[in-house]
C-alpha cells in the first residue's frame, strides 16, 4: 500500500494531509521542532535543541522519509518545509513538482501560471509535491522520536515584523482592495468591512508591490497567493487576469467597482456599482 509523507514544520498542513490521503490511503506525517497534529495516522517527531533552525535538520528528516515506489511527499509552500522538501527529494532522486491539484498512480495534474492552465505530468518511483498547506492541524497525536542529525546551525538574533503574517490560504472569507482606493489610510474602511465579516485582507499587485500599501504575503494573482475561499469581495480591483487567476476557485465572489465596464464584474457573482466610499460604510454597518 503506498504512503503519503507530510513534512511539517508548522501545524498548518491540513490540506497536505487530505492530499496525502486522497492520493495514497496512509499518511505520515514528519514534524520538526514542537510541532503537533493530528488527522494523519502516524506521526515522526525530529526534535530541536533550543535555538537550532527547523532548516537544520533537514538530514534527519530525509532519512527518516523511507519513502518506496509509489509513495508521495508533500510540504507547505514556506521557506523552512521548502528547504526540506529539497533535501528528501535529492536524497531521494525524485522530481520536485509545485502547485498539484490532483496526484495518482504516477501521474499528477498540476496548476500553472497562477491557475490559467493546468499540466499533467508522469513520473516514476516517488514524488515531492509543494502545495498550500492549508487549516491548523493542532492536536495530541503521539509521535515517534527520532534522533537529530543534521547542520552545526544556531539562531543568534530575531527581528520582529510589525505586520502580521497573513494565512490566506486557509482564509474562508476575504476582502481584496485595489488601486480604486486614494489613498492607503482609505483602506481602514475594508479592514472595518473584513473585521464585521470575520475575514483576512488582500489585495492586488499595485498594492503591494507598486504602493507597498499591504505586505507581499496578502497579494492575489498569478506571481503570487492562489486563494479559494468560501467568499471573496474584490473592492477597487478592475479585474485583470494577472489578478483573477489567483481567484478562480472562490466559491462565491462579489465585486464592487465604480466602472461599469471592469473586467471583475465577468468573474462575479453578484456585483455592485458604485462608490467604494459609499457602498463600504453601509455594507460594513449592515453586516454589524
Amino acid at each position: 500500500m503506498a504512503n503519503a509523507w507530510v513534512i511539517a514544520a508548522e501545524s498548518h498542513v491540513a490540506k497536505l494531509i487530505e492530499l496525502g490521503k486522497a492520493a495514497a490511503g496512509s499518511v505520515t506525517v514528519v514534524t520538526v521542532g514542537d510541532v503537533k497534529v493530528a488527522g494523519a495516522d502516524k506521526v515522526l517527531n525530529v526534535a530541536l535543541a533550543e535555538g537550532v533552525p527547523a532548516e537544520a535538520a533537514a538530514p534527519a528528516v530525509a532519512e527518516a522519509i523511507t519513502a518506496e515506489a509509489g509513495d508521495v511527499v508533500l510540504a507547505a509552500s514556506r521557506p523552512v518545509e521548502k528547504v526540506l522538501a529539497g533535501a528528501v527529494a535529492a536524497k531521494l532522486n525524485a522530481p520536485l513538482l509545485t502547485s498539484p491539484l490532483e496526484i495518482g498512480a504516477g501521474q499528477a495534474k498540476l496548476s500553472r501560471f497562477g491557475g490559467i492552465s493546468t499540466e499533467t505530468v508522469t513520473y516514476s518511483g516517488v514524488a515531492v509535491f509543494i502545495a498550500e498547506g492549508g487549516a491548523d492541524a493542532a492536536g495530541d497525536a503521539a509521535a515517534e522520536e527520532v534522533a537529530f542529525s543534521g547542520y552545526d546551525a544556531k539562531v543568534t538574533a530575531v527581528a520582529e515584523s510589525s505586520a502580521a503574517q497573513a494565512n490566506l490560504g486557509d482564509a474562508r472569507k476575504i476582502v481584496s482592495v485595489g488601486r480604486g482606493f486614494k489613498a492607503e489610510e482609505d483602506l481602514q474602511l475594508a479592514s472595518d468591512l473584513a473585521g464585521a465579516l470575520g475575514a483576512e485582507i488582500a489585495c492586488s499587485r499595485p498594492v503591494a508591490e507598486g504602493s507597498d500599501w499591504l505586505s507581499r504575503d496578502r497579494y492575489v494573482g498569478v506571481s503570487g497567493q492562489s486563494v479559494s475561499p468560501d467568499l471573496y469581495l474584490a473592492v477597487g480591483i478592475s479585474g485583470q487576469i494577472q489578478h483573477t487567476a489567483g481567484m478562480d476557485s472562490s466559491k462565491l465572489v462579489v465585486a464592487i467597482n465604480s466602472d461599469k465596464d471592469a473586467p471583475i464584474f465577468a468573474k462575479a457573482d453578484y456585483g455592485i456599482v458604485g462608490d467604494l466610499y459609499e457602498v463600504l460604510p453601509a455594507l460594513t454597518e449592515a453586516v454589524r
